[in-house]
């Protein structure tokens, strides 16, 4: 099993990609408009229409599916950007200069969570994780982490 794509609800589809195509470089691959029967049954609402474009990191991976929903809209839950909150909270994106990608979000006014921090233990293989937070243009938490070997 692996994952096939990760699903961000989004108040602005132009917003988003201007953040995942624009700000990080991943690469739209999909767009198409959502609408009958079949995404009513599947989200459980009645008369969804919505915006669905698809990202990707350069180098592959896992996709980012980015839905903006025209109808019904939903609720803005600021308190889902708390690391705290149940649920899902974050998704991690391995950089291979961590540096450099908070020196491109601090450029374009992405608002950075912390400075950089070093994982005070070593994770899976004996690798020494380097890491922080975002926000994303919804509020959604993006992990971005550099991982060394000794």
């Amino acid at each position: 099993m692996t994952i096939n794509h990760i699903n961000i609800v989004v108040a602005s589809i132009d917003a988003s990609l201007n953040f995942y195509v624009g700000v990080l470089g991943m690469r739209e691959t999909f767009r198409c408009e959502l609408e009958g029967g079949w995404i009513d049954t599947v989200t459980g609402l009645t008369g969804a229409k919505a915006s669905c474009v698809f990202v990707q990191p350069p180098n592959g991976g896992c996709r980012i599916e980015l839905l903006q929903y025209h109808a019904p809209t939903g609720v803005d839950v600021r308190e889902n950007s708390l690391p705290n909150t149940g649920g899902l909270r974050h998704f991690a994106l391995d950089v291979q200069d961590l540096d450099a990608i908070i020196a491109k979000l601090e450029e374009t006014g992405t608002p950075i969570l912390s400075p950089p921090v070093t994982v005070p233990f070593r994770i899976v293989d004996n690798i020494q994780k380097r890491l922080c937070y975002t926000l994303d243009p919804d509020g959604v938490i993006v992990e971005f982490s550099q991982h060394q070997r000794d």
